[in-house]
């Protein structure tokens, strides 16, 4: 039993390691450490993980994260060994091959949870940010200063994105690749439409107005939508609230209420 609650615990500590903060490059002593001891193994990165680090909105090389995945790989084989070496028959190699698979695939939990908050975020901001990028242009502003006006104005997830795009054009990189980063760290479907109405404006020149105010009504609804799902699921839980707290709580009291007569 002593076994398994350390193991437990290691697992949850290596997933607050791996709970990476997208605005701090600086790392714990702790979280050096198991870098350190992933990058000895050399492992190479899994297919698509760039692209997902991106999505999560972290500022890191993939090397570090593969680094961060082996580390915590050895870390959990290692306090898991009392718990393998006193397991009966075949669930001690069980054990021995889900430990190291269970580290290292914290680190991409943490990345695919961060990359779901942004989505979530961007999708709400999506709507506001449109009609305001709208309003810029119609008042005479070009599209790439619309964009860092907005992103400057507008607190949320998508300004930001849209003050760095700004930023990275401002120091000479193409627009195209710009807009091709830009789209991997917004991780929403709303997203792709947008950038494809920046690029033509880009190459042709054609006006974003429009476009925009139609994306906003249709990100507006969209959203409408994920609200009153949300709603829908929510009753459910509140019923059941309310049967299991408060219905009891209410014929405590009448019982309460009832035993004094009773008892005459």
């Amino acid at each position: 039993m002593t076994s398994v609650l350390a193991f437990l615990a290691a697992a949850l500590a290596t997933f607050a390691l791996a709970d990476l903060r997208p605005r701090r490059r600086a790392r714990t002593p702790l979280t050096g450490l198991i870098a350190r001891l992933g990058a000895r193994t050399n492992l190479k990165a899994t297919t698509g993980l760039s692209g997902r680090i991106q999505a999560a909105g972290l500022d890191r090389a993939t090397h570090e994260i593969v680094a961060l995945q082996a580390g915590l790989a050895i870390l959990t084989t290692l306090t898991a060994l009392p718990l393998i070496t006193a397991a009966p028959g075949r669930l001690g190699l069980a054990l021995f091959l889900i430990a190291p698979l269970t580290g290292f695939a914290l680190p991409e939990l943490g990345l695919k949870r961060r990359a779901d908050h942004r989505r979530r975020q961007i999708e709400a901001e999506l709507p506001d940010v449109l009609d305001l990028l709208r309003v810029a242009i119609a008042a005479g502003l070009a599209p790439r200063r619309a964009l860092a006006e907005v992103g400057r104005r507008h607190p949320g997830t998508l300004a930001r994105e849209l003050t760095r795009f700004a930023a990275r054009t401002h120091l000479g990189e193409p627009v195209e690749r710009a807009l091709d980063h830009l789209q991997q760290r917004c991780p929403s479907h709303t997203i792709p439409p947008f950038v494809a109405a920046l690029r033509r404006a880009e190459r042709h020149g054609t006006p974003l107005g429009p476009t925009l105010h139609a994306q906003a009504a249709e990100a507006r609804s969209q959203r409408a939508a994920r609200r009153s799902e949300q709603a829908a699921k929510a009753a459910p839980k509140i019923q059941l609230v309310v049967a299991l707290m408060l219905v009891p709580a209410v014929l405590l009291l009448i019982a309460a209420a009832l035993v004094p007569s009773l008892g005459t």
